[in-house]
């Protein structure tokens, strides 16, 4: 015998249970006025014993919202699959979102005038309340076009520009300070006694791949190492193994590179290993983004650690805290810590430490000297 499907719930069901009208029902479920205190109590308990919950597809057709927040990643997609950073950022960022029973629309695309394209086109046709956006970038137009539709969103990460102050309209900002985990990273090596440092980076576009850069700059003329360099790449193992064969093939290689994350620093194991290089005795590693990576490698990785779902969490409460009408807010996270482990111990007197050309005479387009 074939039973009946069981019939969602409809406002015609609260209002017929609560002996009101549907409009008074209206009302009360989207917190207009025009019904009273008691009303309001009586028809959300009659939803809740019901069962009842909105429609996303009807109130995106009101205007009233669509239950859904958006996150747009220009960034290649073959880094995606690699890269543990943003699993544990949306992780995060679902968490809080599943709170509020808020869905995640997610999208990557090739550049940033396709994202902002999307953000348009999602704005017109009602299909996000608000939106996260990653990668601040310098000059980036994103803050404005956003604050001028009015969609709700939270930047995650520094501004280009170096202001901390929201970038106006209904957009938030969350950031931690690379500057300071950078200055960190060089204290520790430069305490062991490295002196030629390289930095194999992320996308060179990125406002943090920027600030990275501009802090390994600072830190190395504070402590007269003229031999610290920054040379950029795409984020994935194969430009990180990449750029780690060319530093170190050139003819005074660095005794410490520095990785902005945990799959390239994994490659640069493997590039150390081929040239039959020992770490640390050889070559100190260090990654950015600490993971499980990082800890079950041999040896274990020294890294920056924090918490990156956490991370992810505050930035969506923030979208949250938004569009429940709060104000736009900066915000400085948790500086990341470092964490030194068996990938990092003083430099030998072996072959790495002979002569004192800079690292950058390897030739690399990607190359940022200080």
């Amino acid at each position: 015998m074939s039973r009946t499907p069981a019939r969602r719930p409809t406002i015609k069901d609260i209002a017929r249970r609560a002996g009101v009208s549907e409009s008074a029902v209206s009302f009360a479920l989207n917190g207009r006025p025009g019904v009273s205190a008691a009303t309001r109590e009586r028809v959300r308990r009659v939803a809740d014993q019901l069962g009842w919950q909105p429609s996303t597809a009807a109130r995106a057709l009101s205007g009233e919202g669509s239950a859904t927040v958006g996150l747009v990643l220009a960034r290649p997609a073959s880094t995606l699959g690699v890269e543990s950073f943003f699993l544990r950022l949306v992780s995060g960022i679902q968490e809080a979102l599943a709170v509020r029973r808020l869905g995640l629309l997610f999208q990557v695309v090739e550049d940033l005038d396709a994202e902002c394209a999307v953000h348009r086109r999602w704005w017109a046709e009602h299909r996000v309340d608000g939106v996260l956006v990653v990668d601040p970038r310098e000059d980036d137009p994103r803050p404005a076009l956003l604050a001028g539709l009015g969609l709700p969103a939270v930047v995650i990460g520094a501004p280009g520009d170096g202001r901390e102050d929201p970038p106006g309209g209904a957009v938030s900002r969350l950031w931690a300070d690379d500057a300071a985990a950078m200055a960190s990273v060089v204290d520790h090596l430069h305490t062991l006694g490295h002196r030629r440092i390289v930095h194999v980076a992320g996308l060179p576009d990125l406002a943090h791949t920027r600030r990275r850069i501009a802090s390994l700059r600072a830190e190395a003329a504070r402590r007269a190492l003229p031999e610290a360099t920054s040379v950029t790449t795409d984020y994935s193992d194969a430009q990180g193994a990449e750029a780690t064969r060319r530093v170190l093939a050139a003819p005074h290689p660095p005794t410490a590179i520095v990785y902005d994350n945990d799959v390239m620093a994994v490659a640069g194991l493997a590039v150390a290993a081929e040239r039959g290089l020992a770490v640390p005795r050889d070559l100190s590693v260090v990654a950015w983004d600490d993971s499980v990576l990082c800890r079950t490698t041999h040896p274990p990785l020294t890294a920056l650690v924090r918490d990156t779902a956490a991370f992810g969490r505050r930035a969506a409460e923030q979208l949250v805290a938004l569009l429940d009408g709060g104000p736009a807010r900066s915000v400085q996270d948790v500086l990341p810590r470092l964490e030194p482990r068996g990938s990092t111990a003083p430099p030998t007197a072996g072959p790495l430490l002979s002569g004192a050309a800079p690292a950058e005479t390897a030739e690399s387009p990607g190359s940022t000297a200080p």
